[in-house]
């Protein structure tokens, strides 16, 4: 068989361009530990290669009744939240019983259902959503506090499971079981930190669009596609091979702040009924119940990860959601609900000038880990 030489030095050429392409993403991106890039490299070619998880439904599906998740009991509940309101969405806070100072901040702020209905002419329900308080000693103490509360805002809800890291799969049940039963007309509903910031004012301006269209099976959020679970013991995030024995999680949105439409809220209750929750990473667990329904997560460019995002007009300009905010949450939604600020990226000079300063804040050698480069594009 007579081989073209030209065209092996050009597959030669490719792989050497290939090669060095890929150093210089290594050198230029931090260090990547061997086990790290290995296993980067495994779940990406697990995940496109194969490009299916029915087989990990199966694996995970109940059995015998042997794996059914515990009934909890309500220790605060509010039926009545939603009842006889339209409500655009219905916002979860996932937050630890101890956070009083930033569950105050959130109510002043973003979580403000008041300032959402006088000035930006919407309904928007917020919950924060717990376990029990894990402190032994202080156990009463911390409940009986947490009641006080509970009887000034009526905006709490808590089950009796212990709030724990290893129990964050029970909140998110908690949160689906909620909806389900007790606002399943909301038209979007959030999952969210205690210590993200959210810009609500262009949080709902899109969801307003998208309810216009009335748009359904959506997920939107941080995406996180082809992630391997991590194998080091000494991480919090360490996931046993015999809970979870494949390469790669199927896609799924980063925790901190995601939204769905009602209809995928409906969609994934059903499936958590149905898998083991006993894997207590709950933002992949939420990844497999969708991935069940066949519901794909959509990346938003202003979702941002680990990172806080630059303190810059021209960044809230756009702004979702931010990681890692809690003692400069009211400076923020003081930004965020000035007009002045908005003013800035007005007009054609206005827009050209935040191209810029968004350039040159998002696009750096090394990641912030907050929003991407083509975030500063778009």
């Amino acid at each position: 068989m007579y081989v073209n030489p030209r065209r092996v030095r050009k597959c030669q050429f490719v792989q050497i361009f290939a090669t060095c392409f890929v150093l210089c993403l290594m050198m230029f991106w931090g260090p990547l530990d061997e086990s790290s890039l290995v296993g980067h490299m495994k779940s990406y070619s697990y995940r496109y290669l194969i490009n299916s998880y029915s087989f990990v439904n199966e694996s995970l599906s109940l059995r015998d009744n042997l794996d059914r998740v515990v009934g909890y009991q309500y220790l605060i509940n509010h039926e009545e939240k939603c009842q006889r309101q339209d409500v655009l969405l219905l916002l979860f806070v996932k937050t630890s019983p101890e956070n009083f100072h930033r569950r105050d901040g959130i109510r002043q702020t973003w979580g403000n259902e008041k300032y959402v209905h006088y000035y930006l002419k919407t309904n928007i329900k917020t919950l924060f959503v717990l376990g029990q308080p894990s402190n032994l000693t202080q156990r009463n103490q911390i409940q009986k506090r947490l009641q006080r509360e509970d009887k000034m805002y009526g905006d709490l809800i808590q089950q009796d499971f212990l709030d724990t890291f290893y129990n964050l799969t029970h909140k998110l049940l908690l949160q689906f079981s909620w909806v389900n039963k007790f606002c399943p007309h909301a038209k979007f509903v959030m999952s969210a930190d205690d210590d993200i910031f959210i810009h609500m004012p262009n949080l709902v301006a899109y969801l307003q669009n998208l309810a216009q269209i009335g748009v359904q099976n959506l997920w939107i959020g941080r995406v996180h596609r082809g992630a391997p679970p991590v194998r080091d013991k000494k991480s919090k995030y360490y996931v046993p091979y015999d809970m979870y024995p494949w390469s790669a999680y199927p896609d799924y949105t980063a925790g901190a702040a995601y939204v769905i439409s009602s209809d995928v809220a409906a969609k994934v209750y059903a499936a958590s009924q149905t898998l083991n929750s006993s894997l207590y990473i709950d933002d992949v667990f939420m990844g497999l119940c969708a991935n069940k329904m066949g519901i794909v997560p959509q990346h938003h460019l202003f979702f941002s990860g680990e990172g806080k995002a630059p303190y810059h007009p021209c960044i809230y300009n756009k702004m979702m959601t931010s990681h890692g905010h809690v003692e400069d949450l009211h400076y923020l939604w003081e930004q965020a609900t000035d007009p002045k600020v908005k003013n800035i990226s007005s007009g054609f000079w206005g827009g050209i000038y935040c191209r810029i300063v968004n350039i040159m804040f998002l696009c750096r050698i090394f990641y912030q880990d907050t929003y991407s480069c083509s975030a500063a594009l778009s």
